[in-house]
């Protein structure tokens, strides 16, 4: 009797950890088979519909409707901001100076040596004709 209910034990505390595992592999094929076949490509949609729209247009209509022209906010808020006093106030306040971090690191790193050690990863001519090739 023990080991009739210690073997349902086990193949139930089997079933409920192995069954999720394979659906969940099951789910990631589909759904890898879903996106090779018929689904929607967005960014292909996207390139094909730029050109119907006018954005220029949409946005005179949009200002035209009373709405928030973000242009003219910040040209008027522009200058009530003294933004090298903020810079000076953060770095009073122990913020992060990048000027001093990169001049402390400019000279720990020789860029000349990087530069000729990726020059051979490169196949330039390659490069060139692919790039011909699209125009």
């Amino acid at each position: 009797m023990k080991r009739t209910a210690l073997f349902i034990l086990t193949a139930a505390i089997t079933a409920t950890t192995v069954s999720p595992a394979f659906a969940a592999s099951t789910f990631r094929q589909l759904n890898g088979e879903r996106l090779e076949n018929a689904s929607v490509s967005f960014d292909q949609l996207l390139n094909e519909n730029l050109d119907k729209v006018d954005f220029q247009q949409l946005r005179r209509e949009n200002l035209d409707k009373d709405a928030v022209n973000f242009d003219q906010l910040r040209n008027e808020n522009l200058d009530k901001v003294d933004f090298q006093q903020l810079r000076r106030d953060n770095l009073d306040k122990d913020a992060v100076n990048f000027d001093q971090l990169r001049d402390e690191n400019l000279d720990k790193v020789d860029f000349q040596q990087l530069r000729d050690e990726n020059l051979d990863k490169v196949d330039f001519q390659q490069l060139r004709r692919e790039n011909l090739d699209k125009d």
